[in-house]
């Protein structure tokens, strides 16, 4: 069979166009502002994205939708690979090293990286990806400047408690915040926020700054790429002293998406710096896809302290959330455009249908307002389905991951994610470490190799025997077969 090659940037301007149409501008630009096309590979897309935390994002977020939509644009591809571009080494033209031979001879930096550098200045990056490049130079800012860079990441303007709507399933959530953003809960230091993708912890957190600001407090809002690109750096810097000195005014620290934070070496920046942050702040905020004591870069003091905090988790969302979700994305399109209407029974179908998260019910009603602004047409419950067919799926099941699976099999059998993942060969954890295996091998399509890397390191000849030892075992042991439905159910919960 002859592979279909991409022979232009026709197709990726199709994806990327139907991306933005799904996500909206303010999304996109943030996510796939800075994603070029490189090549095709047998039947592989290469894309490039400028830092190894986008590359992670996009991976945890947007992997299997890219994939769908390239597969639209060619039926033969198969698989979607992300690469950082510093990692791609380009060959310099002698015509963009010529561009820029004074700046070479001042800077005394070798070719390759001017043209790096050159590719980051060129693209249509937005400030948040382009941290790397931002220099730190505080030293001899005045008070105000040094202030305003600890306010962090910007916020997008949309993201209030006016424009987050709650139900049951995150009320609580929304209440503890909006009690910490208008100082009505003084008396709660720590608020550590989370759940699975798309649950609007981001929304919640940027709700909570811009309420916050508006009293008049001083907020930090930082991102993982900020903390790690900007505040590390700027805490190493000579400005250290003159930051640490502003710490002090701050009154409340929010960090988003903690998760991605991890590595040895950024575990010990993290946790020093974040014993800076915390100690004279006075209230601190943080959101993660997991909670405090399944933070791998927390170490075993901050773990504790932010365990003894309020820990709030954001629910699936049940039926009526999700209505409530699409009336008010419908409201804000129809304030862009009167004309455009969603009948109710389309939108009872797509909160039916798509169950996934927030930001695909968003995803969902920005394919239907684009539909309609380009072709005039009326949005039909038959039109509805042929234009989400890819994302309405009766009954399918969300994509699992291997964090997931351990997080299930910790809580049910009562034991830590370091004790699952430790080499400890206690009665008590093996069991529960071979269960792991077996559902991950089963339950997701990562091979031996990965599962075993995903499990403290270990060699793929140890998971194969956890496999086939549970799968022995569970032909005679029908108490074995309930824990594994069960398991599989909790997983997906």
């Amino acid at each position: 069979m002859q592979v279909q090659t991409i022979t232009n940037a026709d197709g990726w301007d199709r994806v990327r166009t139907k991306l933005r149409a799904e996500l909206g501008d303010d999304a996109f630009q943030n996510w796939f502002g800075g994603v070029n096309l490189e090549d095709q590979d047998g039947r592989t897309i290469r894309l490039s994205v400028p830092t190894r935390f986008l590359k992670n994002w996009i991976q945890s977020h947007y992997e299997k939708r890219l994939l769908g939509l390239w597969r639209t644009e060619c039926e033969d591809v198969n698989g979607v690979e992300l690469v950082v571009r510093g990692a791609l080494r380009p060959k310099p033209q002698m015509n963009e090293i010529a561009g820029h031979g004074k700046h070479l001879d001042r800077m005394g930096s070798s070719p390759r990286l001017a043209v790096v550098r050159a590719d980051y200045q060129q693209t249509s990056l937005p400030d948040a990806l382009r941290y790397p490049q931002v220099p730190i130079a505080l030293g001899d800012a005045d008070d105000a400047t040094i202030l305003e860079f600890l306010k962090g990441a910007p916020l997008t303007r949309r993201f209030t408690f006016d424009t987050f709507v709650s139900g049951e399933s995150n009320g609580f959530a929304v209440e503890a915040a909006r009690s910490i953003a208008d100082g009505s809960a003084e008396h709660v230091n720590l608020l550590c926020l989370h759940s699975a993708v798309g649950h609007g912890k981001t929304h919640l957190l940027q709700a909570v700054a811009a309420l916050a600001r508006s009293r008049g407090l001083n907020v930090s809002y930082l991102t993982a790429e900020y903390f790690m690109y900007r505040l590390v750096p700027a805490l190493k810097s000579r400005s250290c002293h003159a930051v640490k000195k502003m710490l002090a005014s701050l009154d409340l620290l929010l960090i988003d998406d903690m998760q991605f934070l991890h590595g040895k070496q950024v575990k010990a920046e993290f946790c020093e710096t974040l014993q800076l942050l915390i100690e004279p702040v006075k209230q601190v905020i943080i959101a993660a896809d997991r909670p405090p004591q399944d933070i791998d870069t927390l170490d075993p003091g901050l773990r504790q302290r932010f365990t003894n905090g309020l820990v709030v988790k954001l629910h699936a969302q049940d039926f009526s959330l999700r209505r409530g979700i699409l009336t008010a994305r419908l409201k804000a399109a129809q304030a862009k455009l009167p004309g455009f209407e969603v009948p109710s029974e389309v939108l009872d179908y797509v909160a039916s249908h798509i169950t996934a998260s927030g930001r695909d019910l968003e995803g969902a009603m920005n394919r239907l307002f684009a539909h309609h602004q380009l072709t005039s047409q009326a949005i039909t419950p038959y039109l509805a389905d042929k234009i989400l067919n890819d994302l309405v799926r009766t009954g399918e099941k969300r994509q699992i991951k291997i964090e997931d699976i351990q997080q299930a099999v910790c809580k049910h059998y009562n034991v830590s994610k370091a004790d699952l993942l430790s080499s400890c060969r206690a009665r008590n954890l093996v069991r529960p470490r071979q269960i792991a295996m077996y559902l991950s091998k089963t339950m997701t399509p990562r091979s031996l190799p990965e599962i075993g890397k995903r499990f403290g390191g270990r060699d793929h000849t140890t998971v194969l025997h956890a496999v086939r030892k549970i799968e022995e075992q569970v032909k005679s042991d029908q108490s074995l077969a309930q824990e594994l439905t069960l398991l599989r159910r909790m997983s997906y919960s």
